[in-house]
């Protein structure tokens, strides 16, 4: 089966976040991923990890101005030296907590703003070099504008062109596949035609981005479907849980029992 991350973003939400790392090591978690891990010190995060025995599998680039709802950076033209200073940022918090994926975040730009697409490919060139000789793979994700309206990077085409473009081996698409559903649909055969370019999934289910145990997506086949496909990363459990974190672990357990 494969090897699930939980989102400490989303995830145990009940408990103050350092805590989260404790409670997902007790439900049965290898690894976890953190959106925005720069509200605590990147030596906390890693005594977490180092005492859960936990993997960090992912984290994001910095936002940009949050208060003013700023989703990123590396398209926004003019921007290019705070965009450099937050891959420093990312790459400091990803050597301290061993992360071994960065996601690089777009930011809100005219999809078919030429300036933008320019801007997002040298700025992701530069993200890929940087930490190319860290040892990290810089992750890009097409997200969809009904959750974030507006966001740059909504096409899958063009994000595999630019994986290919820029030719960098550490340069990975990240396939959520809540946000294929809603882009594309066709989940099965993008990830068969895309795997050999994946670098990290995540999960919810569709409409609701609640577990990953309903609604319109057959998760069982999918999960098949990714082993039988040889992806050996993880499995980001990117959701809103319906109620409570643990109560709502139904779907995980029984995945669980079938590794032990």
């Amino acid at each position: 089966m494969p090897r699930f991350a939980a989102n400490l973003t989303w995830l145990f939400s009940e408990y103050e976040f350092l805590d989260r790392f404790d409670a997902a090591a007790e439900c049965g978690f290898e690894a976890v991923e953190v959106l925005m891990p720069y509200d605590h010190p990147a030596e906390a995060i890693a005594e977490r990890l180092t005492r859960t025995g936990l993997t960090m599998a992912l984290i994001n680039t910095p936002s940009g101005n949050s208060a003013a709802g700023e989703r990123g950076l590396a398209a926004l033209a003019g921007r290019t030296a705070e965009f450099r200073e937050d891959i420093a940022s990312a790459a400091h918090y990803a050597e301290v907590t061993g992360s071994l994926r960065v996601h690089v975040l777009a930011g809100l730009a005219g999809t078919k703003d030429q300036r933008a697409a320019e801007t997002y490919r040298d700025n992701m060139a530069f993200a890929a070099d940087y930490f190319g000789p860290r040892g990290v793979e810089v992750m890009i994700e097409p997200i969809n504008g009904r959750d974030i309206p507006d966001y740059f990077l909504q096409d899958f085409d063009f994000a595999v062109r630019l994986i290919e473009e820029l030719a960098r081996p550490n340069l990975k698409l990240q396939f959520d596949i809540y946000h294929r559903q809603i882009l594309r649909g066709d989940v099965t055969m993008a990830l068969r035609r895309l795997i050999p370019l994946i670098g990290h999934m995540q999960i919810a289910s569709v409409p609701c981005r609640n577990e990953p145990d309903g609604e319109e997506l057959n998760y069982p086949f999918l999960f098949e479907e990714i082993d039988r496909l040889g992806y050996e990363g993880f499995v980001g459990c990117e959701y809103r849980p319906r109620g409570g974190t643990r109560e709502g672990l139904g779907w995980f357990a029984r995945y669980r029992e079938r590794t032990l």
